[in-house]
């Protein structure tokens, strides 16, 4: 029923309201009474007390007006019955119904927004039948002589009336249209930055859980060959060394996102996939690669990050769950349309592949995000991963 408003609009209201009474008394008490002789009917105390019940119940609506629309339409018929009910005239008090017809469309609920509405049409109505059929007014009711006028007046009150209500209607549907504007707008900030979020993460994924297993295979490999070839150890600490620096600056690259936001930075292309291989060769993959036919120019940034990706991936994948020391194949078609990419190593006995993971659903997102496809499936104790990406036009 009541509205939650600041405290400076409620001051405002009041410091309104109260100086509204301050001009509505004195009116209501002599100027309406002497227009309309109500001296000889009350005396100069009725007179003082009626203008201040009516000021009173007139200015109350006008302060509630905000706080609770119901209630201050409810304030302000009681007001309008109360001056007709003694016979007093339209007067200034009556002001604080157009504020209040305009509060019930702009701020009320929609059962108060059509009571407002048809406060204005009743109000009009009920105006025009007691200035022209009331007994103090007409003197013995309507005749044809005055029923034009009483038209006139109905559709002149109705149109006044109307018009506080339906300048409040029109402030209430631009409060709505910038509401709901403000509210997509978040919702739209708030599905970008999820996106974001899951960007970085899988490009987290792909770093870290690709770097971690060429180190493993490599710490692995060194262990076993210490005591017999130490040029062998030495050399996986270096090749060590080199992938957690490599991953170390990629996280770091990623963790500025999060921080700045300032675009994406630079991102893996075709041309890093010389060094991806080289790491992977380093932990002791037998890796054979086939691209034919090769790039007719220069892909998509986008597609060329996609393929280094997926490739990564699925390296990983490899050097996790693949026997040891099996080979994994790459094949890399570049059509004029799209690459495929299919890359296969035998899988380890008591491997799990059919539930997939953090890995191969990334692989998969990937795919989709740039508007192609991936499957990863066993096939013939060989794991496959076959994708296909459009290209689109190469520059």
């Amino acid at each position: 029923m009541f509205r939650r408003l600041k405290t400076s609009q409620l001051v405002v209201d009041v410091i309104v309201a109260v100086a509204f009474f301050l001009i509505a008394w004195p009116v209501e008490t002599v100027l309406a009474a002497g227009a309309w002789g109500l001296e000889s009917r009350l005396g100069s105390l009725g007179q003082v007390i009626t203008g201040l019940l009516i000021a009173a119940l007139f200015s109350g609506a006008l302060a509630l007006r905000r706080l609770s629309p119901m209630l201050a339409l409810g304030i302000a018929w009681v007001g309008a019955l109360v001056q007709m009910g003694l016979g007093r005239p339209p007067s200034f008090s009556d002001v604080a119904i157009f504020g209040v017809l305009y509060t019930t469309a702009a701020y009320g609920s929609r059962l108060v927004y059509w009571a407002g509405f048809a406060s204005a049409l009743v109000g009009a109505l009920v105006i025009t039948v007691y200035l022209f059929a009331g007994p103090v007014f007409a003197g013995g009711g309507l005749s044809w002589q005055t029923l034009p006028l009483a038209l006139v007046m109905l559709v002149a009150a109705a149109f006044a009336l109307g018009l506080s209500w339906t300048i409040g209607a029109l402030v209430r549907t631009a409060v709505r249209a910038r509401e709901n504007r403000e509210a997509q707008q978040r919702a739209e900030a708030e599905t970008a930055a999820e996106h974001e979020r899951v960007r970085i993460a899988r490009d987290m994924h792909d770093v870290v859980a690709h770097s971690l297993a060429v180190v493993i295979a490599q710490a692995d490999g060194a262990r076993y060959a210490a005591a017999s070839d130490p040029a062998v150890a030495t050399e996986a600490l270096s090749t060590i060394s080199t992938t957690a620096r490599a991953a170390l600056a990629d996280v770091r690259l990623l963790l500025g996102q999060l921080r700045h936001r300032q675009g994406d930075g630079p991102q893996p292309t075709l041309a890093d996939l010389e060094e991806l291989y080289a790491q992977v060769r380093a932990a002791g993959v037998q890796l054979r690669v086939d691209v034919d036919p090769a790039p007719p120019g220069e892909p998509p940034a986008a597609v060329q990050l996609a393929v280094y990706r997926i490739l990564q991936e699925a390296f990983t994948n490899a050097l996790r769950h693949g026997a040891p020391g099996g080979p994994v194949d790459v094949r890399l078609e570049w059509l004029s349309d799209r690459v495929e990419i299919v890359v296969r190593n035998p899988v380890a006995p008591g491997a799990a592949t059919g539930r997939p993971g953090h890995g191969l659903i990334g692989m998969r997102e990937r795919a989709q995000l740039s508007g192609g496809r991936l499957e990863a499936a066993e096939e013939s104790g060989s794991f496959a991963v076959r994708a296909q990406i459009p290209v689109g036009a190469s520059s």
